[in-house]
């Protein structure tokens, strides 16, 4: 009788980390598909599924594919895109500066966004080019942190010069608050809290090639991104440029989250928190665990606009929502990291 060899301790646990991604992946996609259908169906004018799925292909009455096609879908892409974009961006972030806490809204990149949305605003421009001001705000906050980190600083000051940076940009779109009250009333309201309200399809197919170009230039570096995982002595002893290469992956995430910015505004904690969910889930990041996290992004921020639209009272931005969801997870973050034990595994 031939004896069975128990598999090694590290094959075992690859294989476990393997089955929780598949189930979290199977769990969301589901999870999103029924999203989807609601944010189809639900609205001031209800629609049976079927119709609703119909309309978004162009098929049944005109008047259900007009609504669908111009109003929910534009909507419902946007929250897709931009939930992906920051939470890949968010996972990005926090491998390159290997803090827990670094994400676009903590870091400058989002409060940028809002600052260049508002000085459009403020200075009545066409609202075609809010879009563009804001993504051009996040990338001037990259490059700041970019131009910051060429000069050697460490990680950990880093992280607290992007804090400095998002609280200078949040009294800034304060203070044009203040001075052009009648400009921005009403349309600044999207650029201080995050909202998918009003997206159009030209808006909506710019961002979505646009991340898509940036989404694959990620995982095309990802390899990179492992090798400084290892430390910069080790990286550069594998013929890695640590500083190059950590400055063009930095500038690659801020484009992500500034594009998402650009199309819903500073979404708050969907950057910080699902990268987190996912790590906890399933283990140490890979390339498909960075495909999941996208997929957890875009389940989260369409559902939590789901329910700022049909359940909350006031139409509540989705911003608003996610920040209430985040604040808590950020509290039990920082209880985690603090811990004795945390320190001791660390």
């Amino acid at each position: 009788m031939i004896a069975t060899l128990p598999a090694p301790p590290r094959a075992t646990a690859n294989s476990r980390a393997r089955q929780r991604l598949t189930v979290l992946a199977v769990t969301s996609a589901a999870l999103l598909a029924g999203l989807i259908t609601l944010a189809l169906v639900l609205g001031e004018f209800p629609m049976a599924p079927g119709a609703a799925l119909g309309a978004a292909l162009g098929f049944g009455d005109a008047g259900d594919v007009y609504v669908v096609q111009q109003f929910r879908l534009p909507r419902l892409v946007a929250g897709l895109i931009a939930g992906a974009g920051l939470a890949v961006s968010g996972a990005v972030l926090q491998r390159i500066f290997r803090n827990p806490l670094a994400s676009p809204d903590v870091m400058g990149v989002t409060g940028g966004a809002s600052f260049g949305a508002v000085v459009i605003l403020a200075f009545g421009a066409s609202q075609a080019l809010i879009p563009f001001g804001a993504l051009a705000g996040g990338l001037v906050a990259g490059i700041l942190l970019a131009v910051l980190g060429s000069r050697g600083l460490p990680v950990s000051r880093l992280v607290l010069m992007g804090l400095a940076i998002q609280a200078g940009l949040a009294a800034a779109v304060n203070l044009f608050l203040v001075r052009f009250p009648k400009e921005l009333a009403g349309s600044a309201l999207q650029w201080r809290t995050g909202s998918l309200y009003g997206r159009t399809w030209p808006e909506v197919q710019g961002a979505a090639l646009a991340s898509a170009v940036v989404l694959l230039a990620i995982f095309v570096a990802y390899r990179t991104l492992a090798v400084l995982d290892l430390g910069d002595e080790s990286a550069g002893t594998l013929g890695v440029r640590v500083s190059s290469t950590r400055i063009r992956l930095l500038l690659t995430a801020v484009a992500l989250a500034s594009l998402a910015a650009a199309l819903a505004g500073p979404i708050a904690f969907v950057a910080l928190a699902i990268p987190h969910l996912v790590r906890m889930l399933v283990g140490p990041p890979t390339a498909a665990t960075l495909a999941v996290t996208a997929l957890v992004g875009s389940t989260l921020l369409v559902g939590c606009d789901l329910l700022s639209q049909h359940v909350l009272p006031g139409a509540v931005p989705v911003g608003v929502v996610t920040a209430t969801v985040g604040a808590p997870w950020l509290l039990v973050l920082m209880l985690r990291e603090s811990s004795p034990t945390s320190r001791r595994t660390a």
